[in-house]
């Protein structure tokens, strides 16, 4: 009983770090809206970071076949391209019964999407550790916070850019997170299923984080080419990879030991 109360627990920790993107809150509009291409940036970086240093490498040491994992990466990849075309027909059909003013675009709902599915994922992680080890539960929770703060950022930006209002983008994101309880409680009651489960959530997790980055993402950070945009944009997007690939390291330190 004890294993599960400190993997709902530390569940719940890991979803609280979500709010870590409450800053939003209080900035003003105007210096969030200067803010929000760097962030977008940022969340570039993180995303494809996450997924091709961190979630693929690890659905590879898990399944062994480097060719079957990008298949199901590549699945994934064209899992959220139907996913958004279907979010786009159904957006197009309802716009105009939107208020004026309210347009959510759908790099929002897929950003939003794919943030559950890794988190449940993570929840699946944290579970399986514990019921392994609670030492090993512990550091598989710390690795995973470390992992998940300047996600939630990056997140954040994303969903900013998307058309949600500043309040409704960490509530929403606060929401997703929350995913890694079911995620949790999936493994625990069905540890098997679970484990064998992440090696196909994996790489459908770091496909869809390629998707969003590369097809939604991406091109807005062109849609501003002066010199200023070009260094902040490049930093901030090397920022994000550097952060995922410091995380990894430490992961890796953390579970070494």
């Amino acid at each position: 009983m004890n294993t599960y109360l400190a993997t709902i627990a530390a569940s719940l920790a890991v979803s609280l770090c979500s709010l870590s993107s409450a800053f939003a809150l209080w900035l003003p509009a105007a210096s969030l809206k200067r803010i929000v291409p760097f962030l977008v940036a940022l969340a570039v970086g993180v995303l494809l970071g996450d997924a091709f240093i961190h979630l693929i490498p690890d659905a590879v040491a898990r399944q062994g076949s480097v060719s079957t994992v990008c298949m199901t990466a590549l699945i994934g990849v064209f899992g959220f391209f139907v996913l958004e075309k279907l979010v786009r027909w159904r957006h197009d059909h309802n716009v105009d019964t939107r208020p004026a003013g309210s347009e959510i675009l759908p790099l929002a709902k897929m950003n939003l999407i794919g943030d559950a599915i890794h988190n449940f994922v993570d929840g699946i992680l944290i579970a399986g550790s514990f019921l392994a080890d609670p030492a090993l539960g512990l550091t598989t929770t710390l690795a995973i916070v470390a992992h998940e703060v300047p996600q939630e950022l990056g997140d954040v930006g994303a969903l900013l850019r998307g058309g949600y209002a500043p309040r409704q983008a960490v509530l929403y994101n606060f929401y997703c997170s929350l995913s890694v309880v079911p995620g949790a409680l999936f493994t625990l009651l069905l540890s098997q299923v679970a484990a064998s489960s992440l090696v196909v959530l994996l790489p459908i997790a770091a496909g869809g984080f390629i998707y969003i980055a590369a097809s939604d993402l991406i091109p807005v950070l062109h849609e501003r080419s002066t010199l200023r945009h070009l260094g902040g944009q490049s930093a901030s997007f090397a920022l994000g990879i550097a952060l995922m690939q410091g995380i990894v390291v430490f992961e890796q330190s953390l579970l070494a030991h």
